[in-house]
């Protein structure tokens, strides 16, 4: 029996999972119910019964699994209120108007870099504008009369609403310590354990990612496109697998922005930006980390979906690049190119449901030691006395779960455990995003 016979013999494991949320919220994957509301919310509408197509409207909105919409009746009108994230959406609605409000902090004492900064966010807004209570309370408000009330505007007004007072309350919280949190009782703080799991693996992924684009192997003047996709794919790794809020959330939306933005700045001159955004986060406290690691509900997405050709499509651009840095051994590189698509798929769309299955298998995989630390069971890889294996089995029954998971609407997505390599991980990665991009996600 070889060394990996050994290794990973097949004995029955007790398979517990935690309950672990990876990535951003998506409102992409509505069901039969939920679109049927949404063409009820329209026709009520065109009917000018305008009570009935908000009853359809937040039937379209609520998602089952999660009671992020919850709404009454009371004298001709409905009150409703639902979740984004950090932020309480709370309403009114009747046959006249529909009026909803977000608070977003509460100011002792009002400063004019604070009122500043409300003044240019308000010229940004397409639907919504800023308010100030009598006690200082900071809101965010959309109105609109029923008549113009369709469900499109309804959805893109209450999504601004909802997403810009759900990223700016700890933006501003951050910037002006004088505000007060108004989310207390909203949100959910992630026990102690995995605070600190979570908080570790961003140091070192920043440590280790900033070490290796700096002083690697690879000449970064010469080849700064295979140090750009190392630091592109640790941007999108921790946007996934940490799912933080406020500063650290907005720092990884930046360096995207950055590295991506129509200007004259050189390949060097972006991995430059991208490493001051790291360093800004390398630096921050552990208090200031955990105090934006918690569990919401939400409502909006902020990412469009993507067809399965879409995603075959950026596998197709950028896989076979990481074949020559491979071959002259710079493996690190070679592997932050498929960790660079997978991330890439997952920070900017709704990926269907069997992909980001298979993604999340895929940094199962790569991320080995950190899922393992989390309490994910068994473990996919070993690395012992310099030998390494990756559970061939284990793998094979995780992708039957999914494709089980999914049959009903793909009957022909079949992943195979027949087309993945092995022997070392670049060869895992590579091979394993050749066979997502060969699966065939006909629908029924």
């Amino acid at each position: 029996m070889s060394f990996f016979d050994n290794l990973f013999g097949r004995k029955e494991v007790i398979k517990h999972q935690p309950e672990i949320v990876f990535g951003r919220y998506s409102d992409s994957y509505k069901t039969e119910k939920e679109y049927d509301a949404w063409d009820k919310a329209l026709s009520f509408f065109e009917e000018e019964n305008y009570l009935d197509s908000y009853r359809q409207f937040f039937i379209y909105l609520n998602d089952e699994q999660q009671g992020n919409v919850l709404w009454k009746e009371n004298k001709g009108a409905l009150h409703f209120k639902f979740f984004q994230g950090s932020e309480l959406i709370e309403g009114v609605a009747n046959q006249s108007t529909l009026k909803a409000k977000a608070k977003i902090a509460n100011a002792g004492k009002l400063n004019i870099g604070l009122m500043r900064k409300l003044l240019e966010r308000n010229f940004e807004l397409k639907y919504c504008r800023f308010g100030i209570d009598e006690q200082n309370g900071i809101y965010l408000l959309f109105n609109s009369y029923s008549v113009d009330a369709s469900p499109y505007k309804l959805y893109f007004g209450l999504k601004e609403l909802a997403t810009t007072a759900d990223k700016l309350d700890d933006l501003l919280l951050d910037e002006f310590k004088g505000l007060k949190p108004d989310h207390q009782e909203i949100i959910t703080p992630l026990n102690d354990n995995e605070k600190q799991l979570k908080y570790h693996f961003i140091k070192e992924q920043l440590t280790q990612t900033i070490e290796e684009a700096e002083n690697g192997k690879l000449d970064a003047t010469q080849y700064p496109a295979g140090i750009g996709f190392l630091l592109l794919a640790t941007v999108y790794k921790l946007d996934f697998l940490i799912k933080p809020e406020g500063f650290m959330m907005e720092t990884l939306e930046r360096a995207h922005r950055f590295y991506y933005a129509n200007t004259s700045d050189s390949p060097i001159e972006k991995n430059h930006d991208l490493l001051k955004e790291m360093a800004s986060l390398q630096t921050r406290s552990k208090e200031d980390f955990f105090k934006e690691m918690y569990r919401t509900k939400s409502t909006f997405g902020i990412t469009p979906s993507a067809s399965f050709s879409q995603i075959k499509t950026i596998i197709d651009t950028h896989i076979s690049q990481m074949d020559w840095y491979e071959e002259e051994g710079y493996d690190k590189i070679a592997l932050s190119i498929p960790q660079f698509i997978v991330g890439h798929c997952l920070f900017n769309f709704a990926v269907p449901l069997p992909i980001k299955d298979l993604f999340i298998l895929f940094y199962r995989v790569t991320e080995h030691p950190f899922f393992d630390k989390l309490g994910f069971e068994p473990p996919l890889v070993v690395e012992e006395d310099g030998k390494f294996g990756i559970d061939k089995g284990e793998i094979k029954d995780l992708l039957n779960t999914i494709r089980k998971r999914y049959q009903d609407t793909y009957p022909r997505f079949h992943p195979s455990i027949s087309a993945i390599e092995f022997k070392k991980m670049t060869r895992f990665a590579r091979s394993f995003l050749i066979m997502v991009r060969n699966l065939d996600l006909t629908k029924k």
